[in-house]
């Protein structure tokens, strides 16, 4: 058992106190080997480690399994799936002795043009939240802590480390927050990574509002934050906000300055001390856990297995008009160096040293499968040969089928950079046309991070987006186009037709020094929803080789109030003739008010697993808060009373069941009274609508006689919806002049006086 932290801090130095506030160096916490605090390391994740041999640089990491990337796992709609990878991760991490992965990564996909977004988790705050809080709970369970990252609107590569994301406080707290909030409530991570970014002009490493006011005072975080790799601006500044360790080392520079602004007395040592004890109660925590896990090992070749059987639960079939799944019998024709040389990984910092790379065609030969290959296109850059271009379309047209294997090469797809459009290399494109102009049953099996733009998505029969499914994902291929397995992912984000209609096409990446949110808080399918705009493929979308049938929904009451919960029950049944999985999801569209809302909003979901003819009972629980929006008035969040509606569907646009739900409310929203108050807001609130028509119903024949019939009835509501108070006076006249006190005495009365935000 470790010493106290207290009686640690009593015999610490000033210097010892501040040096703990760095890294030792890249990636390793400092020691204090007088006092028996050791050294924690720490390592790059979140879909395998990237650990650093011993002596090693930066680049020479030892051999580990690289799982499916975010973009991948998340489209499992699967947080049992999250778990899985995690526990193994966390295996990996205790073997080799690292104290914290870093990861998961769930920042807000607001761009399919962000350079990590292969990282990232998905466009909707909610799924990210859930698998993030899963995937830490399986590394955790192994002893071994997580860094959820990158706190917080971290939302593109180009200058992000000085850029700053500027949004309302709405925005940052419905889309770019409650990822993180779920997981630090649910999983309690023993971490927090900031953000290279400003938020509204502050760097994330000083944004006190973030590090201590939400993240402590709110979610009730209890771990330490610690820096992305350079993030740290001013560091007194820093420590002062909460972050706590700086990370690389700074090789003491910025530990003097601590020392430094302690004795100069404009950095109180409570400050220090209470970032020390935070930064000891974890590598403390570490220090007993590895204890007990001597003699831990390593088992590649059964994390490799886990790691092919997770890629075959992540991959999406987006279209299929009866090509799939292949026949064992049928003469088929694999096109694209990507069937060679599958692209598995994001490059950057997460860039794993495999143990073993399975591709496609190796899978298919090692089964005995009736497959040719021919390159067509190399799997690394966009270069078209014309002889191999020519040998693809005459193999395919003589094929039974044809299966083209495309996507991005890591050069149009990493961390540092964005992409610039949402293509696939010239080559690849021209040559699925030309296939697909002499084969049928044209197959497209995509290994991208993000979207793409298909231009012959109607041209070919059937598209599987394997996104980037880690070092098994040849062999989950295999068994997904020959119906050995079913594929069950869904779409974590919207696939829009071209980037032009994306909801930031017009200010995506910004400027270099700022970043403009004018979307708001309809990203992606909020967005398209919101415009009703066509897309390629909407957000949760997936085809399976079964179908299902959604029947006898309910709630368990037609009304919600204040604190209360409704059950929500489907019976989802198999209808088809093999097993697969079906992911429930459940949206909630809110009444039309005067606040403006997406059309839908997932809160829940659900992965199923059912044999042919099965059915079983899917149960959520709907709370006051799944009907909420985040008002800046109040400064808390808030749903109004009124008609909400429950969805419930395949995806966001396959909604075959709605459920009315009424829901009351005591709470309002803030409503300031005088004479420059629209009359509109007064008729919508149920406290001063009553006085208000009373009054107007009193002298409404002598607004009629200054109005006359210049306008419709319905015109008229209108103009009366934006009428300042003070109006009734030039259209009602002295009768109108006479009330007015008395009717401002009476709605005030009505309404308690704003307060402010605590």
């Amino acid at each position: 058992m470790q010493p106290a932290i207290s009686e640690l801090l009593a015999q610490m130095t000033l210097e010892e106190k501040a040096g703990l506030c760095s890294g030792a160096d890249f990636w390793n916490t400092k020691a204090v080997g007088r006092l028996g605090v050791p050294a924690m390391m720490v390592s790059d994740g979140p879909h395998g480690l990237r650990t650093q041999k011993d002596g090693g640089s930066v680049n020479d990491s030892i051999t580990a399994v690289c799982f499916p990337a975010g973009c991948a796992a998340a489209a499992s709609f699967d947080p049992a799936l999250l778990r899985r990878e995690g526990e193994a991760i966390g295996a990996e991490a205790r073997a080799v002795g690292v104290g914290v992965v870093l990861g998961p990564a769930v920042n807000i996909k607001r761009s399919p043009l962000c350079g990590r977004n292969f990282e990232y988790y998905s466009e909707d705050p909610c799924l990210a939240g859930e698998l993030a809080a899963a995937y830490i709970e399986g590394v955790q369970s192994q002893g071994v802590g997580t860094s959820i990252k990158h706190f917080a609107a971290n939302s593109q590569e180009y200058r992000r480390m000085s850029s700053s994301s500027n949004m309302s406080e709405r925005t940052l707290r419905e889309i770019y927050l409650p990822a993180f909030e779920t997981a630090v409530r649910r999983a309690a991570p023993w971490t927090v990574m900031c953000s290279y970014n400003r938020i509204n002009g502050t760097y994330a490493s000083e944004n006190k509002m973030l590090l201590t006011d939400i993240l402590r005072g709110e979610w009730g975080f209890e771990g330490f934050v610690m820096s992305d790799w350079g993030a740290v601006a001013d560091r007194v500044r820093g420590l002062e906000a909460g972050l706590e360790l700086e990370m690389p080392g700074c090789g003491g520079v910025n530990d003097q300055k601590i020392v430094a602004a302690v004795r100069a007395g404009t950095l109180d040592e409570k400050v220090l001390d209470k970032a020390v004890a935070r930064i000891l109660n974890i590598v403390l925590r570490h220090a007993d856990l590895a204890g007990a896990a001597v003699g831990a090992e390593l088992d590649l070749p059964g994390d490799h297995a886990l790691a092919a059987s997770l890629a075959a639960d992540c991959a999406v079939l987006l279209q299929n008009r009866g090509s799939l799944p292949l026949k064992q019998d049928q003469k088929v024709v694999y096109i694209g160096g990507f069937a060679a040389a599958p692209r598995y990984q994001g490059g950057g910092s997460s860039h794993v040293n495999s143990y073993k790379v399975e591709s496609a065609l190796d899978a298919a030969r090692a089964r005995g499968r009736a497959v040719e290959y021919v390159e067509g296109f190399p799997a690394d850059r966009d270069q078209r040969e014309e002889t191999e271009f020519l040998r693809a379309v005459e193999a395919a047209e003589h094929a039974d089928a044809a299966v083209i294997f495309a996507g991005l090469p890591e050069s149009f797809e990493s961390e540092g950079f964005d992409r610039r459009h949402m293509h696939l290399p010239d080559a690849q494109n021209n040559l699925i046309a030309r296939v697909a102009a002499v084969q049928k049953n044209t197959v497209v099996v995509l290994h991208t991070g993000s979207p793409v733009e298909c231009p012959w998505a109607e041209e070919v029969s059937a598209i599987l987006c394997m996104y980037l499914g880690g070092e098994g994902v040849g062999r989950a291929t295999d068994a997904l186009l020959y119906g050995e397995a079913d594929p069950c992912g869904r779409l974590p984000e919207t696939w829009p037709l071209r980037l032009e209609d994306t909801p930031c096409y017009l200010d995506y990446p910004g400027d270099g020094r700022t970043a403009y949110y004018r979307e708001g808080v309809f990203v992606g399918y909020r967005w398209y929803d919101a415009r009703k705009m066509p897309v390629r493929w909407p957000f949760g979308h997936g085809l399976s080789y079964t179908g299902f049938v959604y029947k006898s929904a309910s709630l368990s009451a037609g009304e919600l109030t204040d604190g209360g919960s409704v059950d929500v029950t489907v019976t989802v049944r198999n209808s088809g003739a093999r097993f697969g999985r079906e992911v429930v999801q459940l949206y909630i569209a809110p009444p039309e008010n005067a606040v403006p809302r997406p059309p839908k909003e997932l809160r829940h979901f659900a992965k199923v697993a059912l044999q042919p003819g099965e059915e079983t009972t899917v149960t959520f629980t709907v709370t006051d808060r799944d009907l909420c929006y985040f008002d800046e008035e109040l400064g808390d969040w808030f749903a109004e009373p009124g008609e909400y509606k429950v969805l419930l569907g395949h995806s966001s646009r396959n909604i075959p069941t709605v459920l009315p739900l009424h829901y009351t409310t005591a709470r309002r929203r803030p409503l300031t009274v005088d004479e420059n108050t629209p009359i509109g807001d007064l008729l919508r609130d149920d406290r001063t609508a009553p006085i208000v028509r009373s009054v107007m119903a009193s002298f409404s024949s002598q607004m009629g006689e200054n109005g006359g019939d210049a306008v419709s009835a319905e015109a008229g509501m209108q103009m009366m919806d934006g009428m300042p108070l003070r109006a009734m006076v030039a259209f009602g006249g002295a009768q109108a002049a006479a009330a007015m006190p008395g009717l401002l005495a009476a709605l005030r009365g009505a309404v308690p006086p704003k307060t402010e935000r605590t």
